[in-house]
């Protein structure tokens, strides 16, 4: 018994079968995330660590280079790239695609713990790690910011209760804070007065440590109670800290006050953060949502959306936060056209169908299958995995015109045995037995067409695999339905065959619309006939056609993935290597003001400083938020209108970008495309890509050509005169240590509250450090106790050395980015 025949005995089990199909596939569609593309991000991690003052050269050999090593052991790394800027170091390790993230976590997290032992000592957190991918963008901006409160205390608000409240949200992979202004008692010494009174800066911070302690002071056990031992070690001001004595000379104590200004300050004063609208701007703190790889956008966006009342009755009422960004209206909008697309495909599928049909009863059997057919994919997709996407979506809409094709043809079949005069249920088992074997290998071939697109590899393999296993499920579903629902249908509700040409049986609209069909037939029946008499005239239409198509294909542009216009634009800024953190500041509101006034945009951020890699003081960044779409132009043209008005600012070069849908690899760039060069011979490295850059500068399809090679930093280099050091009794550490402790802001002690934990941080008076000739003031101790300035053991040289140092693995890189023009693809450009 062939299974059409059984379906056609067991009407009852096939109804069953059928309705426990609608109902597990409409479970499935609810619990189906949705998002804009599949999940198709590497697992990538970011590992990160700081030493306060160190500069790139030190980062990249004492801290990037041994963690490096150490990950060079783990398997399963595509790419490994390090950047190491003035007291940071971020190194983005990227797994191949079919590593488990979280296995790779724990492997990187061993790696770290071998390798702690041969980092500096004086690193004030060890190094960390989060499972992201730098390259996305936040899925939600928001920013904190009140007209009355410090912005220390805002970012207390922002870092405590909000931050942390949101990264325990499913599906959050972290919360970054731009603009970040922790606060923190700064120690900001005179080095006159310390030579005046002969202290050392070793003096003062082993002073700051040993005056400002938290230690375990233990409990007294009596015979009928226990009380704990408090000691009030920790100071908890300023004006407590002014007090401290931290030498006595000629028997009167020497208190910090004397020596310095001990002011309550930021631990970080070179982070700016500015937020805009059509009020004005203001300096606030951001906050970045950053999802986990393969998590429900739109999920993660509705959890935080229903969290924020709460967070903002918690807040003072002079604490405002606003969303800057929400990425998942733009995925929901086109989800949503997708959606919508699919829908009238298929009403228009069914139309056809019943234009041809001409029976409504004839006309809801093979639609039948179209639903059907959806909601056994959903199925599949909620089973595999798989995401409510612009790419799956646009798969269930290709396939409409495969799912119908089978049911049509069993439905065609029996009603051909029907208009022989055969009985309904007989017209079915014959039609249905003779064409299921066709059914069948219809089915498999057009399966068969997507079966090399299941196999692709790398990442347009992962990006259409969802695509071809989602048609692949329909059309198979679809010729299950056709082998078992259609047959069952047909032989229940077909209505016998009657009429005669002279009384025919149908109505006057059947009629109407045969008169129709035989005209189109006669009519492609006279042009096939004038086709044929001039065969030569065909023929050379058809091979002028193949040619077009091949010129055509060739002029056309290429890409990988359309860029969507989801009313955000992007900007980097760069101003020159040596800049100012308040030269800096000045070029970013000359850009911020141009964006301010222009029309078409509604809101947006400025921020220096502070990213989520390591960033220079000479980078900045600027989120746009445009206005809806049917009011402006493209996104593409309003970033070429800004790419104009941004030239005119001097000192500043910006690069402006509509962020693709899907940006390959772990590093975030100034522009959508690069090239990496690497080699262990930094000399002959530098200057090819120097060269390249050059080259590629006077390609006329390319635009924004930057390099990540800066190596023209001014740098004041301590020659060490280690003869009359030693002879002193002054070690070369002892030299470091006390320019460590002079302009490397260094951490020398720590605040405890319930809530934080904020640094007291050690360094120069400002205006000393501004001026090169104050390191000569340096005070340093002898061997014999007498204290003598740096310059008596040391001179000051003027270079040029590096301000960021990147690696490739453990080999040194340089990167080269650049953008496209319009009209140009990178086959072009290249």
């Amino acid at each position: 018994m062939n299974l059409p025949a059984l379906c056609i005995r067991r009407p009852v089990m096939t109804t069953l079968l059928t309705g426990a199909l609608c109902v597990f596939g409409a479970m499935a569609y609810r619990y189906l995330p949705v998002s804009d593309l599949p999940n198709i991000d590497f697992p990538t991690i970011v590992v990160t660590a700081n030493l306060p003052g160190a500069t790139p050269e030190t980062m990249a050999s004492a801290v990037a280079t041994p963690i490096e090593q150490q990950f060079a052991t783990i398997a399963g790394i595509d790419s490994m790239v390090s950047s190491s800027s003035l007291g940071a170091t971020a190194i983005t390790v990227q797994f191949a695609l079919d590593r488990n993230i979280d296995a790779a976590a724990q492997d990187i997290q061993s790696a770290l713990a071998a390798v702690q032992r041969r980092l500096p000592n004086d690193m004030p957190t060890p190094p960390s790690l989060r499972k992201t991918n730098p390259a996305d963008t936040p899925v939600l901006f928001m920013t904190v910011s009140s007209p009355t409160l410090p912005l220390s205390a805002v970012h207390e608000y922002a870092d405590t209760r909000i931050a942390q409240r949101i990264s325990m949200i499913d599906g959050v992979a972290f919360v970054q804070i731009y603009g970040a202004q922790k606060y923190a008692l700064r120690v900001q010494l005179d080095p006159r007065l310390l030579a005046a009174r002969g202290v050392t800066l070793d003096e003062v911070r082993a002073a700051l440590a040993a005056h400002n302690v938290n230690l375990p002071t233990g409990i007294l056990d009596g015979n009928q109670q226990t009380m704990t031992v408090v000691a009030s070690g920790q100071l908890n001001s300023s004006a407590e800290f002014r007090d401290i004595v931290v030498a006595y000379r000629n028997a009167a104590p020497v208190r910090l006050g004397e020596l310095a200004r001990v002011l309550d300050d930021v631990q970080d004063n070179r982070v700016g953060y500015w937020f805009y609208d059509k009020s004005g701007g203001s300096r606030a703190i951001g906050l970045g949502v950053q999802r986990q790889p393969g998590t429900n956008t739109i999920e993660v966006v509705r959890k935080i959306r229903e969290l924020l009342p709460a967070l903002r009755e918690q807040m003072p009422k002079s604490v405002t936060i606003e969303i800057l960004m929400d990425k998942s209206a733009s995925i929901k909008e086109s989800v949503d056209d997708v959606k919508f697309t699919m829908l009238l495909s298929i009403a228009l599928v069914i139309l056809v169908i019943f234009l041809f049909l001409r029976s409504l009863t004839a006309t809801l059997i093979p639609s039948v299958a179209i639903p059907l057919a959806l909601l056994g994919t959903f199925v599949v997709m909620y089973f595999s995995g798989y995401t409510l996407d612009n790419l799956s979506l646009l798969a269930l809409t290709l396939s409409l015109g495969f799912v119908v094709d089978d049911a049509i043809v069993m439905l065609e079949n029996i009603v051909r045995y029907l208009e022989q005069g055969l009985p309904v249920r007989e017209a079915a088992f014959k039609g249905a037995g003779e064409i299921g074997f066709t059914i069948m290998s219809m089915t498999l071939s057009l399966v068969a067409v997507f079966i090399p697109v299941l196999f692709m590899g790398g990442i347009l393999g992962r990006l259409l695999h969802e695509f071809a296993v989602t048609i692949t499920a329909s059309i198979l579903v679809s010729g299950v339905v056709s082998l078992t629902l259609t047959p069952m249908l047909c032989s229940r509700f077909l209505k016998p065959h009657g009429g005669t040409r002279a009384a025919p049986a149908h109505g006057k609209f059947y009629q109407w619309t045969e008169r129709a069909l035989d005209g189109m037939r006669a009519l492609y029946e006279r042009t096939l006939h004038v086709a044929m008499r001039h065969r030569r005239l065909t023929l050379g239409t058809a091979g002028l056609m193949v040619v077009l198509t091949v010129v055509v294909g060739r002029v056309l542009p290429t890409g990988f993935i359309p860029t969507d216009d989801t009313r955000q634009i992007f900007v980097f800024t760069e101003g020159a290597q040596d800049v100012s953190f308040a030269e800096m500041v000045k070029h970013q509101e000359a850009a911020a003001a141009i964006v301010a006034k222009h029309p078409h945009v509604e809101a947006f951020m400025s921020a220096l400083g502070g990213g989520p890699t390591v960033s220079t003081l000479n980078q900045g960044r600027i989120f746009m938020r445009l206005t809806p779409r049917d009011q402006r132009p493209s996104a593409f043209e309003i970033v070429q209108d800004l790419r104009k008005q941004f030239a005119a600012i001097p000192g500043l070069r910006a690069y402006p970008q509509v962020l693709p849908p899907i940006r390959i690899g772990g590093s975030l760039t100034k522009a959508q495309y690069q090239f990496t060069l690497f080699g262990t011979d930094l000399k002959e490295l530098y200057a090819a890509a120097q060269n390249m850059e050059l080259k590629m500068r006077g390609l006329p399809g390319l635009q924004d050509v930057n390099s990540d090679l800066q190596i023209t930093n001014p740098q004041l280099r301590v020659a060490i005169k280690r003869d009359r050091a030693a002879a002193l009794g002054i070690s070369p550490q002892q030299i470091e240590d006390a320019l460590y402790n002079a302009y490397g802001s260094r951490q020398v002690s720590t605040l405890y509250t319930p809530t934080n934990q904020y640094y007291v941080i050690m360094e120069m008076a400002p205006e000393f450090q501004k001026n090169s000739d104050a390191l000569a003031l340096l005070s340093l101790r002898t061997k014999s106790g007498k204290v003598v300035p740096l310059d008596a053991v040391a001179e000051l040289q003027r270079e040029i050395g590096p301000l960021t140092v990147n690696h490739l693995g453990q080999v040194p890189a340089v990167t080269i980015s650049f953008n496209l023009k319009l009209g140009y693809s990178l086959g072009q450009a290249s």
